[in-house]
């Protein structure tokens, strides 16, 4: 093999049906004081986090927050500085979706330091963060962001002139992962759906991108092979264990993949909208994978030379067509013609219905990049993109 790759450390990954029963063993030698972060119902709802959640309290001195939407900077501010009120705590366990692993990801970088998070935050603040943490297990309920495994917390705060920026150092990637697809289980169809395309579109993005390598590219198809066999069964059949354990894993491998080579033109539109509107990430993502992709491809045809991108879309065209006597651009059709029709058949929401008009375009393209996308577009291009998802 040719060329360099340059990976980031992982977590120490637990993975598989039941694993979640060893949370207490895992923190037999190194806890006294825990924080637990949970979601603002699943605690209640689902009762196999509650019974993980009890089995915690039941043998250490815990703290319980709950956040019930994207983590602003205020909500990460609160939780440190309630923290330090009190008492600190030796480990921060972080039980639910993206928003919520991503909150106990940042509270344990910011325990240790001084300041508000908004002050580390990329493109936002001007503090360079040393790396601290507490120690950090991440164990998700959804399958989407990926967050069990990548160095960064997203953190959103909506308004006019709001963002949506990360706090990231490779140390803070979880130092465990513990990842059970049965706590998946009783997420709702609409989210199972929106996190789902979540993951395929990390995983196809950063197999795309220009900043790939070998590495990242053999596990990002790898996931995309799941996505493929499990979304539409998982969110149709949200009690097939093996749907589930299967998008557990794609979203996971998500997670490393985007650590490692970078996202492309639909997270960059996630990000300039996220910090405009409150609208759910994998809603953003799931409605703009059809037309992103599309355009991608248009204009990777229009092309006299072949890159490494018409390659990967023609080589996932193939893949999930079954057909192996087309011609390359047949393939690449194939893929753009597939992601429309997934995205129908998961009843994926359109941009408008959360507020976002024609007037809007303009703003959101002007702070949108995508520097790691196979294809570079202008603003016109990607106006037109979004005026077709309104």
């Amino acid at each position: 093999m040719e060329g360099k790759i340059n990976f980031l450390p992982t977590p120490k990954i637990i993975f598989g049906n039941g694993q979640s029963d060893a949370l207490p063993d895992l923190l037999k030698t190194r806890s006294k004081k825990v924080l637990i972060v949970c979601g603002s119902h699943s605690s209640r709802q689902n009762t196999l986090i509650s019974k993980m959640i009890a089995s915690v309290q039941n043998g250490f001195d815990t703290v319980i927050e709950n956040i019930g939407n994207e983590p602003s900077p205020d909500d990460i501010d609160k939780i440190v500085r309630k923290s330090h009120q009190s008492s600190i705590p030796d480990c921060i366990i972080a039980i639910g979706g993206g928003s919520v692993l991503d909150t106990g990801k940042a509270v344990s970088a910011m325990i240790p330091v001084e300041g508000s998070v908004k002050d580390y935050l990329e493109g936002v603040g001007s503090k360079i963060h040393n790396g601290q943490k507490i120690y950090f297990i991440a164990v998700p309920t959804t399958s989407g962001t990926g967050s069990e495994a990548t160095s960064n917390a997203v953190i959103t705060e909506t308004g006019k002139n709001g963002f949506k920026r990360s706090l990231r150092h490779e140390n803070f990637v979880p130092d465990i992962a513990l990842v059970d697809p049965l706590l998946t289980m009783e997420c709702p169809s609409d989210i199972t759906a929106h996190s789902g395309m979540d993951a395929f579109t990390q995983l196809l993005e950063s197999y795309l991108s220009v900043k790939s390598s070998p590495l990242t590219d053999a596990l990002a198809f790898e996931g995309l092979k799941e996505i493929h066999a499990n979304l539409l069964h998982a969110v149709q059949n949200g009690s097939d264990p093996v749907a589930r354990s299967g998008m557990s894993y794609a979203a996971m491998l998500s997670g490393i993949t985007l650590a490692n080579a970078g996202l492309g033109l639909i997270h960059g539109f996630a990000s300039s909208i996220g910090g405009l509107f409150r609208i759910p990430h994998g809603v953003v993502c799931g409605t703009l994978m059809g037309i992103v992709n599309r355009y991608n491809i248009q204009a990777l045809k229009a092309m006299k030379e072949i890159t490494p991108a018409h390659l990967k879309y023609a080589s996932f065209g193939q893949w999930i067509s079954k057909h192996n006597n087309k011609d390359l651009k047949w393939y690449m059709d194939f893929t753009a013609g597939y992601i429309d029709e997934l995205t129908e058949k998961l009843n994926i929401q359109r941009l408008g219905k959360y507020g976002i008009t024609e007037t809007d375009l303009d703003h959101i393209t002007e702070i949108t990049e995508h520097k790691a996308n196979p294809v570079t577009f202008e603003q016109g291009q990607l106006i037109e993109m979004l005026r077709k998802r309104l």
